[in-house]
């Protein structure tokens, strides 16, 4: 089982292996690898820092621990009609960004992420509604 906030949700789905530190990509990698092959791995919905943030570099202020980090958090959550603590499979959250997330909502809710200018997340969400799953990173 991973524990992950509400924001790495749509993170994952635009996750094209690039991050902010070799340890951060390789983390990542291997999370998102692992849901691509195991859809039926079980995600617990964490407050805060998460499995993927425990790699975040350690130089200066700490991103995870943002109040707009939060706040995204907590608007994705909403939106999927999901809550802290529960327990689903990755393959379920799937099915409710297919039924709840259009790929405009990103320019939206994720307007501050220094990752929106790439369009990956609007393409992964895309791919998602066409049944693709996550991407296969190379």
């Amino acid at each position: 089982m991973y524990k992950l906030r509400g924001h790495h949700l749509f993170c994952l789905l635009g996750y094209r292996g690039m991050g902010y530190s070799q340890e951060y990509v390789e983390n990542m990698t291997r999370m998102h690898q692992t849901l691509r092959e195991n859809p039926k791995i079980m995600i617990e919905l964490v407050l805060g820092p998460d499995q993927l943030c425990e790699k975040y570099p350690n130089s200066g202020e700490y991103h995870c621990q943002n109040a707009h980090i939060y706040g995204r958090d907590a608007v994705i959550l909403e939106k999927l009609g999901l809550k802290i603590g529960q327990i689903l499979s990755w393959e379920k959250i799937e099915s409710l960004i297919r039924t709840y997330i259009v790929p405009s909502d990103i320019q939206v809710i994720c307007e501050s992420c220094s990752w929106r200018s790439y369009g990956v997340c609007e393409e992964g969400i895309r791919e998602i509604h066409e049944g693709k799953g996550l991407r296969e990173v190379q």
